[in-house]
């Protein structure tokens, strides 16, 4: 990036949550931060209030709707914080909560070693033994059936019916997994720096993403479901899913070549802007019509950028680093 580029720094409002920030989320117009000292920051109208949501452990991972952040610690807890500061553990595991996931409709699921919990918008648990460690969870953006990742593949299991998972198997470790906004597509994170992705509609074909110098850990998809970019390298991978074969024999853009590997990656809710943070602290936006890129935060010495939010409207952007330190950045009218 040119040192002439346009600069958004000026518009960045910075927050200290003096702990490693694991998540970001937006709660409507209040924006929390899980940590990995176990505390749960919200943050309103520029004063911030702390929630001693895992005061036994540290937050491993968390994600958040319109009215609540869900967390998973390693004191094996499972706690819902709402954007009025009250927490509420929803689940006790005897091991670490190992992967989360949200469905849309308020259902939540999380895992454990092996064992995996869906519990719906009511209530209601059904168990999954998966076939080994189970590392990643993802719900299908329709209906109620459940993404599992674990070793040599992933299982696709419907909550609500008796039938059995369907398993679809590459071999290697899988991390994380997420779905196409459509539904057609299911990709997952490998131990082999590596993505792997499964076509479920029509032919169950596979698709391998390969190169990458380290483990993808942050994905995002765009608004439009046909673009998804990752971490993992010098520049954020982005891989094209805009055809019925998805990114196969088709090569990724690659977005905001730095000297540093990308850590978050994060698309506009609404716009075809992406958002780039990399492990030296500097976060980048990058237009994808024209390849423009914009400075929101420069490189520090501090620690690497590990969370990146949008909130709803795609007016703000939280930035949460290994250091502590956090960043909302208010794009000028």
């Amino acid at each position: 990036m040119s040192v002439s580029a346009p600069s958004l720094t000026e518009h960045v409002a910075p927050i200290a949550a003096d702990a490693h920030v694991t998540a970001a989320r937006w709660l409507g117009e209040v924006l929390a931060l899980a940590l990995g000292d176990g505390r749960v920051l919200l943050v309103r109208d520029g004063a911030v209030e702390a929630v001693a949501a895992h005061p036994d452990g540290a937050i491993l991972s968390a994600l958040g709707e319109a009215r609540r952040l869900v967390s998973g610690g390693d004191d094996g807890r499972v706690v819902a914080t709402d954007a009025k500061g009250t927490a509420e553990e929803l689940a006790r595991v005897k091991g670490w909560v190992d992967a989360l996931a949200l469905h849309p409709d308020g259902a939540v699921a999380f895992a454990s070693g092996r064992a995996v919990v869906a519990r719906d918008a009511k209530g209601r648990e059904k168990t999954f033994t998966a076939p080994s460690t189970a590392r990643g969870l993802a719900f299908a953006p329709k209906g109620y059936r459940l993404a599992v990742a674990h070793y040599n593949g992933v299982s696709l299991w419907y909550p609500n019916l008796e039938t059995p998972a369907e398993f679809i198997e590459w071999k290697g470790s899988h991390l994380d997994v997420t779905w196409s906004l459509d539904g057609r597509f299911v990709v997952s994170t490998m131990q082999e720096n590596a993505l792997h992705g499964w076509r479920l509609q029509p032919d169950r074909g596979h698709m391998r993403m390969s190169g990458y110098p380290a483990k993808i850990r942050s994905l995002s998809w765009s608004s439009d479901g046909k673009w998804l970019a990752t971490s993992g390298a010098e520049a954020a991978i982005v891989w094209p899913f805009d055809s019925k074969e998805g990114p196969t024999g088709k090569a990724p853009r690659e977005c905001g070549v730095r000297p540093a590997r990308v850590s978050q990656v994060a698309f506009h809710p609404k716009s075809p802007v992406l958002a780039i943070g990399y492990e030296d602290g500097c976060v980048l936006l990058v237009r994808f019509t024209d390849a423009a890129e914009l400075l929101v935060r420069p490189a520090t010495k501090g620690g690497g950028v590990s969370a990146l939010a949008w909130d709803a409207a795609g007016r703000r952007l939280a930035i949460g680093c290994a250091d502590g330190q956090v960043g909302v950045l208010t794009l000028p009218a």
